[in-house]
């Protein structure tokens, strides 16, 4: 009683500053990119494309759009954010409405080529000289021989029952389902909260590991906890989100044990095969660079390069090794992650998630990290390697 008391002084407090956040709530909930950007042809293109001995570039199809662009747009730009009084709030949701009428456009130009390109690359950026100088430097340490658990031997349903049993140890439910039109082998829907696994693959124990603590130990806690916040904001995200948010998710795999060199490298040839898409590669030339010159099995060559190469150039992957390279940097500073837990925020508006907090605008943490609580990791190449990052 005590608490919804103090719930209704916050809104009254602030009526404007909830009013247009419950207004770009509701407008939100029609654009999470990655439902519209995830072809969904992906394994007839691939048959397509190696038939041709990598020649024939894949044309990719997505899933039409299910809202009108300009009409959400002008809604997002209607909102009247001169009522909000405070300054700093001010300036942070105009931020905000200016990030998702960013994302509106990057979902409407997919398949356009270069109009999805510079539209991409407006939120999310371009690997820079340290990134690639850090992937490079990855990538030269000699590969370690693959263990027992590498093994992919578990079914999508085995999958299923492994990331069932690891969620009891978290405070909430899990809504499982499978998909043949995700890039990746798993991924969380935030506007669903659920987790979505690739049909007609197979997992090894190390994958199942690294998944559950990447998608439910980050992108599923950081989805719960934003939507206990006041604001709706916090579940919905922070401008630019992703770099912080996947940084987290790696770190997750790192603490857990789970991190492998193997994997580090992955992402390593995610920052290169960005890289060649700023220099002008096309999908066959990052594949050959992938597949030819650094003799990547073909099935990850091509994945990696259809997951930049899709809808006309896509960078967020240069930002899961940047990402980990600055939450672990935090770590070993001995600072707390809790606060990048409250929902999709970022470690750049940590200060206004504690001003929200002052003012009762943000909670505390409900879900925390497990594997956050004790470092796990027993690879001393993989330490060697992330205190060594520029």
């Amino acid at each position: 009683m005590i608490k919804e008391s103090r719930e209704q002084e916050i809104i009254q407090q602030f009526p404007n500053v909830f009013a247009i956040d419950a207004n770009l709530d509701r407008l939100v909930k029609k654009i999470e990119l990655l439902t519209y950007l995830n072809p969904l042809n992906i394994e007839k293109e691939k048959h397509r494309f190696f038939s041709s001995k990598y020649v024939d570039e894949p044309i990719f199809k997505y899933k039409k759009l299910q809202f009108d662009p300009y009409k959400l747009n002008r809604l997002f730009f209607s909102q009247r954010l001169e009522r909000i009084k405070d300054e700093q709030i001010r300036k942070f949701y105009r931020e905000v409405v200016y990030y998702y009428a960013n994302m509106i456009q990057c979902i409407e130009t997919i398949g356009q080529n270069k109009k999805f390109y510079y539209n991409s690359l407006r939120v999310y950026g371009t690997p820079t000289e340290k990134d690639v100088q850090n992937a490079r430097f990855i990538l030269h340490v000699a590969d370690e021989p693959d263990t027992g658990d590498m093994e992919k031997i578990y079914t999508p349903e085995d999958a299923k029952v492994y990331f069932e049993e690891f969620v009891q140890q978290y405070n909430f439910p899990l809504k499982i389902s499978f998909s043949n039109s995700i890039a990746a082998d798993a991924m969380v829907s935030n506007n669903t909260q659920s987790l979505l696994i690739k049909k007609n693959t197979t997992f090894s124990r190390n994958q199942l590991l690294t998944l559950a603590n990447h998608e439910i130990g980050v992108h599923l806690v950081t989805t719960y906890n934003g939507m206990l916040q006041p604001l709706k904001v916090f579940s919905n995200g922070f401008p630019k989100n992703v770099e912080t948010q996947e940084g987290l998710a790696v770190f997750s795999e790192y603490m857990s044990g789970a991190l492998t060199l193997k994997r580090l490298k992955e992402l390593a040839y995610r920052v290169l095969a960005s890289d060649s898409l700023i220099k002008g590669y096309s999908f066959s030339d990052t594949f050959d660079m992938l597949y030819g010159q650094y003799k990547l099995d073909r099935n990850k060559a091509f994945t990696i390069t259809m997951r930049v190469h899709r809808g006309g150039g896509f960078t967020k992957d240069r930002l899961y090794l940047s990402g980990l390279k600055k939450i672990y940097k935090r770590h070993k500073n001995g600072l707390s992650m809790d606060t990048l837990l409250t929902g999709k925020v970022t470690m750049e508006s940590e200060a206004t998630i504690c001003r929200f907090t002052d003012l009762g605008l943000a909670n505390s943490i409900t879900h925390a990290n497990l594997a956050f609580k004790e470092n796990c990791n027993r690879n001393s190449t993989l330490d060697f390697i992330l205190d060594n990052l520029k």
